[in-house]
């Protein structure tokens, strides 16, 4: 299921899980599944209704508010924010983009705005669909981007977003340490992965990946990527279905995970037709993914954007999920630091359970 900031229901058919267009076929980096597995699969009869039972044990520590700030860097800055708009420096390029949230006024003078090389047109809503306006020249639909030395394509997408959620670093940074600091294989699962930078980066620091999102298209542009940062080499193995379908058959499989990462939207549909919402199917994807942890996890992260509800919520469902776990629930929002002013824009709500 994808993603997030895709809460309206069949936009270009992918679109609720974060679609986007790759100018060209990716290469295929992994074996594909036979045709007797995937008509296997097919032919797998629905899962029945999982019953959730609240688990005993003590709860895990807690830590909260926890605030992971994103700082500008020279890839990547929020430039100014206001008026409901972000100014935003994407590698070469400043993009104009809406922002419900900076109800503030701008910074910057009136000129630094209108210097823009893409301005976002249309919707103003999270997921509403417009189109770009180039102010100075046309430019092209992909461009170069970097993120700690892998490189990556931005793209403009008719949903407004250019292919990556610069917040997330935070979470990246963290996992990267985690598969390092483990001196030992570690395997990692991506739900709702969407273009692959956390893959690509945990594939970097060592790990075994698992990268599940239901889009063919995001499939193929975090393809692209990997092929872009040099990374075909490492062993990610690149699954388009529905996330809780998967998670749903590595649990009955006895697969296992010692990170697992979830980025689930509000609203999604599978490429079957399933549908996401996230308060009726977050507790129970939560559960399995407990399920499917090793004998040794090391941590299970979890971000949520455009909900209608506090981090309390989530963090309260987190520590009950891992009650009994031991290791600690850590909880708040991912903000991007403003360059002009230094206010923080908030972009979603997190918790984490880690294992130390």
């Amino acid at each position: 299921m994808k993603h997030p900031r895709d809460k309206k229901p069949d936009r270009k058919g992918q679109a609720p899980y974060r679609a986007a267009t790759p100018s060209r076929p990716p290469r295929d980096a992994m074996p594909q599944r036979t045709e007797h597995a995937r008509q296997a699969e097919t032919r797998e009869p629905p899962s029945p209704p999982r019953k959730l039972v609240r688990r005993e044990g003590t709860l895990p520590a807690e830590r909260l508010p926890v605030i992971l700030e994103v700082p500008p860097t020279a890839d990547y800055a929020l430039l100014d924010s206001g008026d409901g708009q972000k100014l935003e420096q994407y590698g070469p390029y400043r993009i104009v983009r809406p922002e419900g949230q900076a109800i503030w006024r701008p910074a910057l003078p009136v000129r630094d705005w209108q210097n823009a090389d893409a301005v976002f047109t249309g919707d103003t809503d999270e997921e509403g669909l417009g189109r770009w306006r180039f102010p100075s020249a046309p430019l092209g639909e992909t461009w170069p981007m970097k993120h700690d030395g892998i490189d990556y394509w931005g793209r403009f997408t008719s949903f407004r977003h250019v292919g990556v959620f610069p917040e997330q670093a935070t979470h990246w940074d963290h996992t990267a340490r985690l598969i390092v600091e483990a001196k030992r294989p570690v395997k990692v699962l991506n739900l709702f992965g969407y273009t692959g930078l956390a893959s690509l980066v945990a594939a970097r620091a060592g790990a075994e990946v698992t990268h599940v999102d239901a889009s063919k298209k995001a499939i193929g542009w975090a393809r692209e990527n990997q092929e872009m940062a040099g990374l075909v080499d490492k062993p990610i193995r690149w699954i388009c279905e529905d996330a809780m379908k998967f998670a749903e058959r590595e649990e009955r499989r006895g697969s296992h995970y010692d990170i697992i990462l979830f980025d689930p939207p509000a609203y999604g549909r599978g490429p079957k037709g399933e549908i996401w919402q996230l308060f009726e199917h977050l507790p129970v994807l939560t559960d399995i993914c407990r399920s499917i942890l090793t004998p040794r996890p090391l941590a299970v992260v979890l971000t949520a954007y455009s909900i209608r509800a506090s981090f309390f919520a989530i963090h309260a469902l987190m520590r009950d999920s891992f009650a009994g776990m031991g290791g600690t629930i850590e909880s708040g929002e991912l903000v991007i630091r403003e360059k002009s002013a230094g206010r923080a824009l908030s972009t979603s709500l997190f918790s984490r359970w880690v294992a130390q």
